[in-house]
């Protein structure tokens, strides 16, 4: 007899049970605000990523590699030119002389990095620090590994870091503060006071550190990216975490790597190769070669303070006031006390009213703190930021009773 293969799935009793890792956990605020933004046909200033291409030259560079025969398996630990290139624009821009056979490894993107240096480090019941609103990758994949999350608020409405609670926190536990600078969601920037507060607080401890710094070239104002890279005694004990694909305009192809002392890359590696073992080799040959030139690097906080400064241009006069973003990709604005509605109300309210997605900063904190703010994502074409600004200064507050 054949098979009975017209059965429901819904009437599938499962063959094994299992349990679930992580339960709890619902669908992303990006895949709900995307989905919603492309129902209605809005501008997506959601998700972080640019609707603009990359360097044509970039491009022609991948292919060129490509040509070349760069497309069996990289090097576990990633094409050597690249990583000695990496290790010189390091000690050019921090004065840290990192080995590039050591102490750099290539990663498919930064969320990857974090994620392994987590898997590499952290033991059932460790604690980690961790600053909310926080990018959405870091808390799931510390409890996956049976850690356990210690969230601290940043101080609203500046964001800033509030050290003396950080104090409080720290326990016999305690093995990781998990910082990110420039900040998403809210652009903020890490100043030497935060970096001495943090010397303060790890000096002669057992606890490590592990610095999110994918937007490390978008800062803006003048203002100085702080790595933890250059600060010897905080690198000591550190793993750096950094995106090609971010800074560049090519997130799609998700390369970026991490930086640490070799004892602790050692340890990054011995899972790395048992994982994604190698990263896709042509990117990696050309991005050797594209960032000989430093100009591609040098040249990107002047653009996307350009883009940052037309996108609070356009808004002025609306119902927005925007926060002050120093770095990233993101702006936030606060919304009005006369809209009687939920941050993640509101943004989608604005999605399918006015055409403009956005992301509710809510959204960033495990209790879904709500201070009504929205972040914009301005790494869009002109055009693109003009027409959504000129949407939401039309949009009608929607006042509930």
């Amino acid at each position: 007899m054949a098979p009975d293969c017209a059965r429901s799935p819904k009437n599938i009793m499962p063959a094994v049970h299992i349990k679930s890792k992580l339960p709890a956990l619902p669908t992303t605020i990006f895949t709900t605000m995307t989905q919603l933004a492309n129902q209605h046909g809005a501008i997506n200033l959601g998700q972080g990523f640019p609707d603009f291409d990359m360097d044509n030259h970039l491009q022609d560079l991948v292919l060129k590699a490509m040509r070349s025969g760069n497309n069996q398996y990289a090097h576990t630990f990633g094409n050597p030119a690249l990583r000695q290139i990496l290790s010189q624009k390091i000690e050019k821009i921090y004065g840290n002389p990192i080995q590039a056979e050591t102490e750099i490894t290539i990663t498919p993107g930064g969320t990857y990095a974090i994620s392994n240096a987590l898997t590499g480090i952290l033991r059932e019941g460790d604690e980690v620090i961790v600053f909310e609103p926080c990018f959405d990758s870091y808390i799931p994949n510390i409890r996956i590994l049976g850690a356990v999350p210690v969230t601290i608020p940043l101080n609203f409405p500046d964001y800033s870091i509030p050290w003396d609670k950080v104090k409080s926190r720290i326990t016999s536990r305690t093995r990781m503060i998990l910082i990110n600078s420039p900040h998403n969601p809210t652009g903020t920037i890490l100043s030497e006071s935060d970096i001495e507060s943090l010397r303060s607080i790890v000096a002669g401890t057992e606890i490590m550190i592990l610095s999110d710094e994918v937007y490390e070239h978008l800062i803006f104002d003048k203002k100085q990216h702080l790595s933890i890279l250059q600060y010897p005694d905080l690198f000591e004990r550190s793993y750096v975490a950094f995106s090609l694909g971010k800074v560049f305009h090519c997130t799609g192809w998700k390369v970026g790597y991490v930086v640490a002392p070799e004892y602790l890359m050692k340890e990054f590696r011995n899972h790395h190769q048992f994982n994604v073992f190698s990263v896709q080799s042509a990117v990696q040959a050309a991005m050797a070669e594209y960032l000989e030139n430093e100009e591609v690097y040098m040249q990107l906080p002047e653009v996307f303070q350009a883009k940052r400064d037309l996108f609070l241009d356009v808004m002025k006069g609306s119902q927005f006031q925007p926060i002050p973003s120093y770095g990233s990709y993101f702006q936030c604005f606060r919304f009005p006390e006369e809209v009687r509605m939920s941050s993640a109300d509101y943004a989608m309210f604005l999605t399918r009213e006015a055409g403009v997605a956005s992301i509710p900063v809510s959204a960033f904190y495990g209790n879904k703190e709500d201070n009504r703010v929205l972040r914009f994502c301005f790494a869009k074409k002109d055009e693109t930021l003009t027409n959504a600004a000129e949407r939401l200064q039309n949009a009608t507050i929607p006042i509930q009773n």
